[in-house]
């Protein structure tokens, strides 16, 4: 299997419990990798793999409309994204919120899914 990473993707996300954290958006950090058709690189052509471009844009709308409570709750949704609306057969992400506590850079979740009866290399 192929993939295709996307690292510290920064985007404006409704996020968390707190009050502080519903007056505004706050910022994330994305660092997707997916699995793609190996006919990509066989063909040389952009219908036969995931665009990443169109991916990139179709996060960034969908968590700059919706709200989620917790950094896991968004984290699920993206992977399920990547499933349902671009077949990708397996996927690794990792969602932090950047500087939400103090003397933390980061908080966040690692996330990894297959598809059933996908089996990806330990090395992905």
């Amino acid at each position: 299997m192929d993939f295709i990473f996307i690292e510290e993707m920064r985007v404006k996300a409704w996020v968390g419990i707190y009050e502080r954290e519903k007056t505004g958006p706050q910022t994330v950090e994305l660092n997707l990798t997916f699995g793609v058709p190996e006919a990509a690189a066989e063909h040389d052509d952009i219908a036969d793999t995931i665009d990443y471009a169109v991916v990139t844009a179709r996060i960034r709308r969908e968590l700059g409309e919706r709200h989620f409570n917790l950094i896991e709750s968004l984290g699920e949704f993206v992977v399920n994204l990547l499933f349902e609306e671009f077949g990708a057969p397996w996927v690794k992400l990792k969602v932090a919120k950047i500087g939400v506590m103090k003397d933390v850079r980061r908080v966040g979740v690692h996330i990894q899914r297959s598809r059933a009866g996908v089996t990806v290399p330990p090395t992905a």
